[in-house]
């Protein structure tokens, strides 16, 4: 009986002319408004300036395409020095929070003690703060430190958020696993060092990969902070670089601007591309046994 339902609740699929309306037109829709500004971005990195201030022509194509605006980029800016900045800054913020997001979430979740629910409903919270907000103290820290203007101070601020985010994410994913692996290994003699790193973090790792991944997104787009306590062109990274470098007064290099965010989005890209079955899997919690 179950079983005639399930067949007719997907009847609606069977005829083309439904399938269309209601498979095809949406995903459509979704791809284009999900892709059109990268497509943008695209045929603007290659327009010259000429076709980008013409009113005559197709706005959606290229006519004559052109490299000067990646030759500005790379050769005439601090382009390739903020790409470094910014890697350093989002691998090593990411590695940080992961080391210290992996030890809270393995006490919270497995250790038990009194208050860790409040503990982890607390850490939650944290990641609610805006950054707006938050940077106002810190800039008062950066400054007491001596760190303003150098990379370090977002190496050292960026864990921030980007620990309560991790930890919160990796709280669930702990919680999947099994608890009698670990009343096992503790019957063996095993130490609670152990059990995380032989037996917890290989089960963990599409949690790991997800929450790296998305650490390494919030480091990589940060604004604010990088805006706040960096000055000095050689110090910026991307997403600082190319707003305030590229745009002179009310004069806005739009072609520079494009190809600077293209090849910043790069990165981001193959990460995704190389490590999306992790990342999938560890967002759905799954433990492969």
């Amino acid at each position: 009986m179950a079983q005639e339902q399930d067949t007719q609740g997907m009847d609606y699929l069977v005829s083309l002319p439904r399938r269309v309306v209601t498979v095809y037109v949406p995903m459509f829709l979704f791809l284009f408004v999900l892709l059109f500004p990268f497509y943008w971005m695209v045929v603007t990195s290659f327009k010259p300036n000429e076709e980008l201030i013409s009113r005559e022509g197709n706005p959606f194509w290229v006519v004559a395409p052109t490299l000067s605006h990646f030759k500005k980029l790379l050769f005439q800016t601090e382009y390739p020095q903020w790409m470094w900045n910014t890697m350093l800054v989002a691998v090593v913020a990411t590695f940080l929070s992961l080391a210290a997001s992996v030890f809270a979430a393995y006490a919270i979740e497995r250790l038990r003690f009194r208050g860790a629910h409040q503990t982890g409903l607390a850490i939650f919270l944290a990641y609610l703060v805006p950054p707006s907000i938050l940077f106002i103290p810190l800039a008062a820290m950066v400054f007491k430190l001596g760190l303003f203007d150098t990379r370090f101070a977002l190496i050292l601020t960026y864990p921030t958020f980007l620990i309560p985010f991790a930890t919160w994410l990796l709280m669930g994913y702990f919680r999947s696993i099994p608890y009698e692996l670990e009343e096992c290994a503790l019957i063996d003699g095993a130490s609670r060092w152990q059990i995380l790193t032989k037996i917890i973090l290989p089960l963990a790792v599409p949690g790991l990969i997800s929450a790296g991944i998305f650490a390494f997104t919030l480091s990589w787009n940060e604004f604010i902070y990088a805006l706040t306590f960096i000055q000095s062109s050689e110090n910026k990274t991307v997403p600082v670089g190319v707003v305030t470098e590229l745009v002179e007064g009310d004069v806005y290099h739009w072609g520079a601007l494009m190809a600077g965010a293209l090849l910043g989005s790069v990165p981001v890209a193959i990460v995704y591309s190389f490590f999306v079955e992790y990342y999938v899997a560890g967002m759905t919690g799954a433990v492969k046994e």
